[in-house]
C-alpha cells in the first residue's frame, strides 16, 4: 500500500457547517485512497486502473474546492493540498513501475 495516505487521520466528524462537511468528504477521499495497493501492480491494466484511480481523487477533490469555494477555511484547504500532493507522490511512484511492468 501507499503507505503516506494511512496518516490521514480517519476519525468521524459531524458536519456541523458547510466546512466540515467538505474535510469530512476529503477524509473520505483519503479512506478510498489508503487502499490503493501500489506494490500490487503488475500489469498495464495495474498501473492504468491505479492511475486512474488517482486522476479521479484529484478531480474529486477539486470539486470539493470548487463546491466549497465560499466557505473554504485553512483546514479545507490544508485537507484538499495534502491530499493533492499524495496523490502526485503516488503518481510518481506508479509512473516509475512503467520500466518495470511486462504484461
Amino acid at each position: 500500500m501507499f503507505s503516506a495516505f494511512s496518516s490521514i487521520d480517519y476519525q468521524s466528524i459531524r458536519a456541523n457547517t458547510p466546512a466540515e462537511m467538505a474535510v469530512k468528504r476529503l477524509n473520505g477521499i483519503g479512506e478510498a485512497l489508503s487502499s490503493l495497493d501500489i506494490s500490487a501492480i503488475h500489469s498495464r491494466d495495474d498501473m492504468a486502473r491505479a492511475l486512474w484511480t488517482l486522476d479521479t481523487a484529484d478531480k474529486c477533490i477539486r470539486m470539493i474546492l470548487t463546491e466549497f469555494r465560499s466557505v473554504r477555511t485553512k483546514d479545507v484547504v490544508r485537507q484538499a493540498k495534502s491530499l493533492i500532493d499524495l496523490i502526485e507522490a503516488a503518481r510518481d511512484e506508479v509512473s516509475s513501475y512503467r520500466g518495470m511492468v511486462l504484461s
